[in-house]
């Protein structure tokens, strides 16, 4: 069996993929079945008529909207609060913290990978020392509460953008990704610190390899060999990591929409679940959780083609 899965590592993998679609919907789903079922054995009691099999039959409607083929088809039931198919409140919102997490995710793959680099050429020296705290500071710090620094002192004291007030794209295409900025920015702040630490680190162990030793030989300098030949062997730590951190960034939005008053399914998650509405909440969860199986499975494709190219 394990020579076969050596073999056949895509096909293993695609069964793994499959494998985890699977267990998070029906994760989901037995989760959403017991709130409800708790729900009717409540109700039963106190009323003590034959009005929770309404309640039983609702149960048996919801448990068919969320099974997994309805959900690839794009059935993800009816809002509780909204009465409106759930696809359709998610229709508008999807695009906004898709454009948000893909903004502040190149932000940090634009800040880490060049400082990283950077760090690891003067690793040791004071600059290094300098950043490799303020480093630990931006990890410690929630991007909550970045937002909200930003928010007073960007928004309510500089007045570079108006708290609160959204910009769509449809009304201004450079307003919408004006505003967008500073939470990117607070989202990619702490994971760039991370991705920094990472790089450079994964740079210097690179550093006592035999082909460094070799490039030196052939006359290559330090910031040469650093750059052409110890960089691409270091990106293999990162590129998992980043592909970790692009599904965090998805799930750290929920948070800095509700800051900044964006209109993103995570804040449209947070009324759901205040509200008890229970197929926005699942919906948006499966969202998220399939999202985090795509990404990872990118990211193996990327490592594979990385290996094989190189």
């Amino acid at each position: 069996m394990k020579e076969f899965f050596e073999k056949n590592r895509w096909a293993a993998f695609l069964g793994l993929l499959l494998t985890h679609g699977i267990v998070v919907q029906r994760t989901c789903h037995s989760r959403y079945r017991w709130i409800e079922t708790f729900a009717i054995r409540i109700a039963h009691h106190f009323l003590q008529d034959d009005r929770h099999f309404l309640l039983v039959d609702h149960v048996v409607a919801a448990d068919e909207h969320f099974r997994l083929v309805s959900a690839l088809g794009g059935d993800l039931g009816v809002s509780y609060s909204y009465n409106v198919p759930v696809k359709e409140l998610l229709h508008g919102r999807i695009g906004v913290t898709a454009a948000l997490s893909l903004l502040a995710f190149v932000m940090v793959v634009l800040i880490s990978i060049p400082l990283g680099l950077r760090l690891a050429e003067k690793a040791g020296k004071t600059v290094d020392r300098i950043m490799t705290v303020i480093g630990q500071i931006m990890m410690a710090i929630p991007p909550f509460f970045i937002g909200i620094i930003f928010t007073s002192v960007f928004g309510l004291a500089l007045r570079l953008f108006v708290a609160g007030k959204f910009v769509s794209i449809s009304e201004s295409f450079w307003g919408f990704w004006g505003y967008l900025f500073f939470p990117a920015l607070a989202i990619a702040l702490p994971k760039s610190a991370m991705t920094v630490k990472l790089l450079r680190s994964s740079i210097l162990s690179e550093l006592d390899e035999d082909y460094v030793r070799t490039a030196y030989s052939r006359g290559h300098s330090r910031k040469s060999a650093l750059r052409y030949h110890v960089l691409r062997n270091s990106l293999m730590p990162v590129i998992t990591f980043l592909a970790v951190t692009l599904a965090d960034i998805v799930a750290g939005s929920i948070i800095i929409e509700q800051v900044f008053l964006i209109p993103g399914i995570g804040r449209l998650l947070l009324l759901a679940i205040s509200n008890r509405d229970f197929p926005v909440v699942l919906a948006i969860v499966m969202i998220i959780a399939a999202l985090v199986i795509f990404v990872n499975f990118l990211a193996e494709i990327f490592h594979i083609g990385y290996i094989l190219i190189g």
